[in-house]
């Protein structure tokens, strides 16, 4: 990703754990305070990376396990439905791959919508998400959702204060309709820490593989982070509910954020063949229900 004259500056001045930084994603060379910080920051519990053998049986076994769910569904005619949403570069895209990297993807699919278009801006603003609701037998991923008004498009302005809060007020009562309808219905907050994001945004900048990910509204979103989890727990707060809660998980680290995720899908759905004991029990440190979790 080669700079031009007519590209913003690469280099931001940040205030991170009462500091001031400067941050430089355009230089190949990560700072060291950000290497160094990285996995622990935003008080994630653990030292070290789960370990890549450990990840890759805890994996192999939860797939296996959900081939198994996707079975009863198509037999029952279930509907699952998630909604990943968490800040830029949390893993969204990456969990989402692994949960469904072995489902059948005729009735396992995968939703990332673009910026909307001249006639979605003028329909009711979850008319686009609902259309591609699952029918029978589906089991339907969303890599953002509706929620972008409840957090980027604040924070960026592009929606007004009004419709914030109508956005706030309207999607319990929409989301009550999902729940009611026999939907399945599972919302997960993937949160990491500041420097986290940081080392995120400079592999991919530097990456010829995944710098087409890397754009100028990450770099104005690096000066936004407190903006950024003021929306967010404002949306937090005002969108758990019983019928339709968030679950957080704590995902500097990949693994095991992945590992969580599908712990909590599979725990939560009494799929025929289900085994408890292969499944194995929720990481408390890392994974917890609404707001009470992040101490809101």
């Amino acid at each position: 990703m080669a700079k031009t004259d007519d590209q913003p500056s690469e280099k931001v001045k940040l205030k991170i754990g009462g500091k001031e930084r400067t941050f430089d994603v355009g230089n190949p060379k990560l700072p060291d305070w950000v290497e160094k910080n990285a996995l622990k920051s935003g008080g994630y519990p653990y030292d070290d990376k789960l370990a890549n053998k450990e990840y890759d049986k805890a994996v192999e076994t939860l797939q296996m396990e959900l081939v198994k769910l996707q079975h009863w569904l198509q037999e029952t005619g279930e509907r699952v439905m998630i909604v990943f949403e968490g800040r830029d570069a949390a893993g969204k895209g990456g969990t989402i791959f692994v949960v469904r990297q072995f489902m059948n993807p005729r009735t396992a699919r995968n939703v990332a919508l673009t910026k909307p278009t001249e006639t979605e801006r003028g329909q009711w603003y979850y008319q686009r998400y609902v259309k591609h609701f699952p029918t029978a037998g589906e089991f339907v991923t969303f890599d953002r959702s509706w929620y972008n008004r409840g957090g980027v498009e604040p924070v960026m302005g592009f929606c007004t204060p009004e419709q914030h809060e109508k956005f706030l007020d309207e999607t319990p009562h929409f989301e009550e309709r999902i729940t009611k309808e026999g939907i399945r219905f599972f919302k997960f907050w993937l949160g990491i820490g500041q420097e986290m994001q940081l080392k995120r945004f400079h592999d991919r900048r530097h990456s010829p593989l995944k710098n087409w990910k890397f754009s100028p509204i990450d770099i104005a979103g690096m000066k936004l982070w407190d903006d950024y989890t003021k929306a967010r727990d404002t949306m937090l707060t005002r969108t758990h509910s019983a019928h339709a809660p968030w679950t957080i998980v704590a995902a500097n680290d990949k693994r095991r954020a992945r590992v969580a995720v599908m712990r909590r899908l599979l725990r939560s759905i009494p799929y025929a063949g289900r085994d408890m004991a292969v499944i194995g029990a929720e990481d408390p440190k890392i994974i917890g229900d609404g707001p009470a979790f992040l101490g809101l």
